[in-house]
């Protein structure tokens, strides 16, 4: 009997140890790279961050794979960005699945712009455009969310915490007031993109950004046609291309238009370095 019990026993507490629920580490989960680098600013030594969309992959689309969904239930907070495609589909299943880890908000007070404000760039997301992050000015919202937030899960390094944050908005501060130089009165009104991700921005430094997306797919050849005339009549000689999307359309719509096609990762984790390279792009137009 016993040769026969003993393979049943091992998958027993296999199975088992599969239902436990993991023990949380000093970790935190935020859904994209900028987030990590506001995060990682905030937490000096006392937590890791992990990023649940991969650099190089689109958080509209994203599904979460067994290793991102592991760190997950050993973290002790997630921080949420708003809106994207992949909390819209994930997020209530994250929190029913991981009732151990504690969810914050980090887009809550964001101004939101509504996706009709831009359809004349032919491109609807939702019912608010996510991509909060591109602003300055909404970003010292989502940090002054996480620092909140590191104060309920760990009052005890409130001191530092809250030097971190003072050197982290100052430093956000600096990084407006670098972008709003560069972007003078000389500076281009208008941009094109592939995908919007700059529509806070564009508000923030009274720009206009039209997209080659339509309602998130590729263009049809006469919306192709009209955005090439708009481009012509506004003088737009920047074509914006981000690595998460195709490249066909805009590569066509710069030979067309003799305009210069700049690589930027809006997602990238140096969200400080990426912003002020985009405003510096605009200005050596």
């Amino acid at each position: 009997m016993k040769p026969k019990l003993f393979p049943f026993i091992i998958t027993a507490l296999s199975l088992f140890s599969c239902l436990k629920t993991p023990q949380q580490e000093n970790r935190i989960t935020v859904t994209i790279e900028p987030q990590r680098y506001f995060a990682s600013q905030l937490v000096d030594t006392f937590f890791t961050v992990e990023t649940m969309v991969p650099p190089g992959t689109s958080p509209e689309t994203y599904d979460p794979s067994p290793v991102k969904m592991s760190a997950l239930a050993r973290s002790r907070a997630y921080f949420c960005i708003g809106s994207v495609g992949f909390e819209e589909v994930w997020m209530d299943k994250l929190k029913a699945n991981h009732p151990q880890v504690k969810f914050f908000d980090t887009g809550k007070g964001v101004s939101p712009i509504e996706t009709d404000a831009q359809a004349h760039a032919g491109h609807r997301h939702g019912k608010t455009d996510p991509h909060i992050w591109s602003s300055p000015w909404e970003a010292l919202t989502i940090v002054k969310n996480m620092y909140e937030a590191l104060l309920e899960i760990d009052p005890n390094h409130a001191a530092i915490y809250t030097e971190n944050y003072r050197q982290l908005t100052a430093q956000i501060n600096n990084t407006n007031e670098k972008i709003t130089r560069l972007l003078t009165a000389a500076a281009p009104k208008a941009f094109v993109i592939y995908h919007p991700a700059l529509t806070y921005f564009a508000r923030d430094y009274g720009l206009m950004q039209y997209c080659i997306e339509n309602d998130g797919k590729e263009p049809s050849p006469e919306q192709l046609k009209t955005l090439v005339e708009t481009m012509k009549t506004l003088s737009i000689k920047t074509v914006f291309v981000q690595q998460e999307f195709d490249r066909k359309n805009a590569e066509a719509i710069a030979r067309e238009t003799g305009c210069r096609l700049v690589v930027i990762n809006p997602l990238a984790y140096d969200w400080n370095g990426e912003m002020i390279r985009i405003a510096q792009a605009l200005a050596d137009e």
